[in-house]
């Protein structure tokens, strides 16, 4: 494929700092939600809603399911217009609101969750494919699973969102995925009694504000890549509309689905992969499994993406490689167990910040972005020294809430709360200087 000569780079992949132009804007309405369908569903996505029972009554869970989705995918949603408005990646299009220099703080926190995330897919699809294995033909062989969806997922990501979609997901994967799902959710029904399940009453254990909250994180934890792929929507309310309806869908469906299977098993999530492997001689969990793939490519594509930003030294082909490698090798040889406290600590700096990127944006922007001046610390995204101080303060008191919320008040979920306090301080700050900014 011919180098594109904007970016210089093959293919649909372009450098991080330059906006995709219009010609190249080729995702419609259903590219968006192929995408974002298929992101949406996946084993994690199940086993999170696998958590909400039986703490929680199965019609109690259903509404925070409900409910929490809905919030989320909104303002998943809606930063999902800032790619499309800026044809930015995510990292870049927070330069406006931190800084030119500013942004590369989240772009390297993002790319070190993003290697911790890739990895973690990787385990998820080795761990679920080797239970397989087992049942199937009597086979163990980790090592050979590990390397085999490490390579999957890289090649995916150095291929482009454009190819990846276009030519994996529109073709033949989300039908694959449609048919797992559909096998799950059939399975359910004719195996187990839903209306009997829906009459258990819950333990408490799980507070309805904090189930609010675990559905609400799923969404959100794609807040800071989402950019990545809808820079080449073609319209900003088409990719609205997918991602609304394609990720809300998978989400609703998928967490639901984990609940009813956890609750079935005897809730929780530990039994959750069992059961979901005895469904259909677990031909199902195998489709979801192909489909987890994706989400690894996510993750590996967003973490060269990011990097890029601050580091333009390799293309973002050969940093996705580069990336796949050390995901696949960290799958290989650490533990995970040691690695997840830090993943979350640093995922939660990331919705207070995106509820100062949505008000500079959308408020205080008002969509619009010069991105002649991207790059230029002297321009008006130079700030103090390529620092926006005012955005990073708001930032910091949102992610102080997040820890004071999570810490004093648990029962309330801290996500929401943290990324409102972010958004108001922000808008409080620039409040009189608005015309600056636009």
């Amino acid at each position: 494929m011919a180098n594109d000569p904007v970016s210089g780079e093959a293919g649909s992949t372009y450098a991080p700092l330059t906006p995709v132009p219009d010609s190249r804007r080729a995702f419609r309405t259903s590219d968006a939600f192929a995408l974002w369908f298929s992101l949406g569903i996946g084993l994690l996505v199940a086993q999170a809603g696998a958590l909400l029972v039986p703490g929680l009554s199965l019609p109690h869970a259903l509404a925070a399911i409900v409910i929490g989705s809905v919030i989320g995918v909104v303002l998943l949603a809606l930063a999902g217009v800032i790619g499309t408005d800026t044809g930015l990646a995510a990292m870049s299009s927070l330069r406006p609101t931190l800084g030119v220099r500013g942004a590369s703080v989240p772009a390297v926190l993002n790319a070190v969750q993003l290697v911790g995330w890739g990895a973690f897919e990787i385990i998820v699809m080795r761990d679920s494919a080797d239970a397989l294995a087992k049942q199937s033909f009597g086979l163990s062989m980790p090592l050979i699973w590990t390397v085999i969806f490490g390579v999957l997922a890289t090649l995916l990501a150095i291929s482009g969102p454009l190819s990846f979609v276009r030519r994996f997901l529109r073709t033949w994967g989300i039908w694959l995925l449609l048919a797992g799902a559909v096998w799950l959710t059939w399975n359910v029904l004719a195996k187990h009694d839903l209306a009997a399940l829906m009459q258990r009453p819950g333990t408490g254990e799980m507070p309805f504000g904090g189930a609010i909250d675990l559905v609400v994180a799923m969404p959100l934890s794609w807040l800071p890549l989402i950019a990545d792929y809808t820079r080449f929507g073609r319209r900003a309310g088409e990719t609205f509309r997918g991602t609304l309806l394609g990720y809300g869908i998978a989400n609703i469906w998928f967490y639901a689905l984990g609940a009813i299977y956890g609750l079935a098993a005897g809730g929780g999530d530990t039994l959750l992969t069992t059961a979901l492997a005895q469904a259909g001689g677990g031909l199902a969990l195998l489709l979801i499994l192909i489909d987890e793939i994706d989400n690894a490519f996510a993750d590996i594509h967003s973490a060269a993406v990011s990097t890029g930003t601050f580091w333009t030294r390799m293309g973002v082909p050969l940093l996705s490689a580069s990336f796949g490698l050390v995901c696949t090798v960290i799958a290989l040889a650490v533990p995970m167990a040691k690695y997840q406290n830090f993943l979350l600590l640093i995922g939660s700096v990331f919705a207070p910040l995106f509820g100062v990127v949505l008000v500079d944006h959308f408020i205080v922007r008002k969509r619009r972005i010069d991105a002649a001046v991207i790059g230029d610390v002297r321009g008006r995204y130079g700030f103090s020294g390529g620092w926006h101080v005012s955005a990073f303060i708001a930032w910091a008191i949102g992610i102080v809430a997040y820890q004071a919320i999570n810490q004093w008040l648990p029962n309330l979920g801290a996500t929401l709360p943290a990324l409102a306090v972010g958004a108001l301080c922000y808008l409080a700050f620039v409040s009189g200087r608005r015309e600056a900014y636009a």
